[in-house]
C-alpha cells in the first residue's frame, strides 16, 4: 500500500485465481465487493430516510415514467411482492403513486410524485460523489476493462443457469 494514496499498487494485490481457496476467489471477490458497494450506498442515502432498492426505484421512475410493478421488479431484480412493499412504502411517503394502466384496468402503474422528483435530484448527487469516491485511482479504460469483465461474466451466468 502506498502510505500517500492508501491505495494498494495493482503489481501487489492479491491474486484471486480460481484454483485459489474460495476466500480469495474472483467470484469471493465479486461478491464482497458488491456487499460493500450497497452497504456504502445504504449509510449514504441515511439523510434521505431511503436503501439502494428504495433509491433505485425511485431514480428508475424519474428517468423512465411511469412503469409496471412487474416492469420494475425485473429491472431491479427482486420479487413482485417484494417490490409491492417498497411501493407501499415509498407511496406512504408520497415519492410515488399508484395508477390505474388505461390499457389494462388490472395493472399498476407506479409514476413518480412531485416529492419524488425532488428525492430524485437528491438521490443523484449523493451517487455522482460516492461514484467518485468509488472511482478513485481507477482510470477509464480499467473501468471499461471491469465492465466487460462483468458483462461477460454475466452472460457466462445467465448460460450456466439455463443449461441446467
Amino acid at each position: 500500500m502506498c502510505a500517500k494514496s492508501g491505495i494498494t499498487p495493482m503489481s501487489s494485490l492479491t491474486n484471486n485465481e480460481l484454483d485459489a481457496p474460495p476466500w480469495r476467489r474472483v467470484e469471493s471477490t465479486l461478491m464482497s465487493t458488491a456487499r460493500l458497494v450497497r452497504e456504502a450506498f445504504d449509510a449514504r442515502l441515511v439523510p434521505l430516510d431511503l436503501n439502494l432498492t428504495q433509491a433505485s426505484l425511485i431514480g428508475y421512475v424519474a428517468e423512465f415514467g411511469a412503469t409496471t410493478q412487474t416492469q420494475l421488479a425485473d429491472h431491479l431484480g427482486i420479487g413482485r411482492a417484494a417490490i409491492g412493499t417498497v411501493i407501499d412504502r415509498l407511496e406512504q411517503r408520497d415519492l410515488v403513486g399508484r395508477h390505474p394502466d388505461p390499457a389494462d384496468r388490472r395493472v399498476w402503474r407506479v409514476d413518480i410524485t412531485d416529492a419524488g422528483r425532488t428525492t430524485a435530484r437528491r438521490i443523484s448527487e449523493v451517487d455522482e460523489v460516492l461514484r467518485a469516491e468509488l472511482r478513485r485511482g481507477i482510470g477509464r479504460e480499467e473501468r471499461q476493462a471491469l465492465s466487460w469483465v462483468l458483462s461477460r461474466l454475466q452472460q457466462n451466468l445467465q448460460s450456466a443457469i439455463h443449461e441446467t
